[in-house]
């Protein structure tokens, strides 16, 4: 008597089989992605004295160039994420590459106010389609109960690029000018894009979601697991009451609907909120540094120092909310960042103990900022997966938005630099407040229930 092959489907596969090569290959590809979006982004902070002293442009007059960027990161990212839902994240993911490379290559023959503005903006369209797609399609490779700390991995790429930037620009600035940065973070994510096109595949869950190819299906699977054998995979997934294949409406609508509004909003709130801070800082910090009589060195020392924080504080995001819990986690970093951001200001002229408070709220605020990723994923189920990651962003880079713009505004009022950290400490009461009212509520509405709940939950 023979028996039938057992079936499995494709998130029996994903969640239940070892970790293979082939989602670590993918997994760190993302990370890559994301290593030379910090790379660009970070970059322009410290760029800024120098852009200023050699164009003979006012520091305050920055504005407007480093909120063009952010703009741009808004819309792609709000714009890209319901396109990759439609069409898939591997192509959003390479053209999002090459727009950005493209126009950082630009950037570096600029000579106005202007030309910069422009530039920034059409750089940060290729900078923010990538992000939510790449968390879609990592937090798709990761099995279920590792998404906490994988996807949060990824987030050390942007430390990493930052910490890059530092480099190459503390050897090429003296040599040849600010201009040469821009070359390099314009030729890196042109060559990896040309990588990604061999190497990077389609998110396997998506295709299944969409009812794509069960061979192309078949081929991945096959590729994640290679000693199946017989088990035959089936390209249907589980039925779930949120993971219908054929969704009427726009991907943005379906944000809220089936209870998802209230969770949609309170993750809205410290996207916002904690971009805010996070920009700020990045924009900021080396001008008000320069500002107080520190050479330009010391604002990229502080940029690698805030880089490095925020390579520590990814990677231990994930294991801190699987052994203490999401909500514990969440609410102690935002308090955290809130008591230092006082004392920095309390502590600005003394630079050693500045980078130690430096270092200490990189941690903490980019440790929060790759939860809260982390959380939109595995909050979302996969059809509208990018759109969920990439409107939270969206409306985050409304706040990264606004952080560049109140510290023009405050230099342009003659604040001090004290005066202008002070100021930080209120949307981090903000975001505080925003979690611990989310803590109290219960079940799907909430995202900030325990991780592994938020992974089986989502799986789909």
């Amino acid at each position: 008597m023979t028996t039938e092959p057992r079936t499995l489907t494709v998130n029996d596969v994903i969640d239940n089989q070892p970790l293979s090569g082939f989602q670590v290959v993918t997994i760190v590809l993302c990370s890559l992605v994301l290593l030379l979006d910090g790379f660009d982004t970070q970059a322009m902070g410290f760029l800024v004295p120098p852009i200023a002293e050699e164009l003979g442009i006012p520091l305050s007059a920055f504005g407007p160039v480093l909120s063009a960027g952010l703009v741009g990161l808004m819309i792609g990212a709000m714009s890209a994420g319901p396109i990759a839902d439609r069409w898939g994240r591997r192509w959003a993911i390479i053209v999002s590459a090459l727009v950005f490379g493209f126009f950082s290559l630009l950037t570096a023959g600029a000579d106005s106010i202007r030309e910069l503005v422009t530039l920034r903006f059409l750089t940060g369209l290729g900078l923010g389609g990538a992000m939510p797609n790449v968390v879609a399609l990592a937090s798709e490779y990761a099995p279920k109960r590792l998404q906490p700390i994988l996807v949060t991995a990824i987030f050390a790429g942007m430390g990493g690029g930052a910490v890059l930037a530092s480099l190459v620009g503390g050897a090429l600035i003296p040599i040849w000018g600010w201009r040469s940065v821009f070359y390099v973070g314009g030729v890196l994510p042109i060559a990896l894009a040309l990588i990604l096109i061999k190497t990077l595949p389609e998110s396997v869950r998506f295709l299944t979601a969409r009812g794509g190819d069960p061979k192309q299906v078949d081929a991945i699977i096959r590729r994640i697991a290679p000693d199946l054998g017989d088990v035959r995979v089936t390209t249907a997934s589980r039925p779930v009451s949120h993971g219908p294949q054929d969704r009427e409406g726009l991907p943005v609508a379906q944000l809220f609907k089936e209870g998802r509004t209230t969770g949609t909003l309170l993750l809205w709130i410290p996207f916002f909120m904690n971009l805010l801070i996070l920009y700020f800082i990045l924009s900021w910090l080396p001008s008000l540094l320069r500002q107080a009589g520190m050479p330009v060195s010391a604002g990229i020392t502080a940029v690698m120092v805030f880089s490095i924080g925020g390579i520590l504080g990814a990677l231990v995001q994930g294991p801190l909310m699987k052994a203490f819990g999401i909500f514990p986690t969440m609410v102690a970093e935002f308090l955290i960042s809130l008591g230092l951001v006082v004392l920095a200001s309390m502590i600005f002229s003394n630079f050693p103990l500045m980078m130690v408070a430096t270092f200490i709220l990189a941690v903490s605020v980019q440790g929060a900022q790759a939860g809260l990723n982390v959380l939109s994923a595995m909050y979302y189920p996969t059809v509208i997966r990018s759109t969920g990651v990439g409107w939270a962003l969206g409306i985050g880079r409304i706040g990264s938005i606004v952080g560049p713009i109140l510290g023009g505004i405050m230099l342009s009022m003659e604040w001090t630099p004290q005066q202008i950290f002070m100021a930080g400490a209120v949307p981090a009461i903000c975001a505080a407040c925003a979690v611990v009212v989310s803590g109290y509520l219960q079940g799907h509405v909430s995202p900030f229930r325990p991780a592994t709940e938020l992974a089986t939950a989502s799986a789909h």
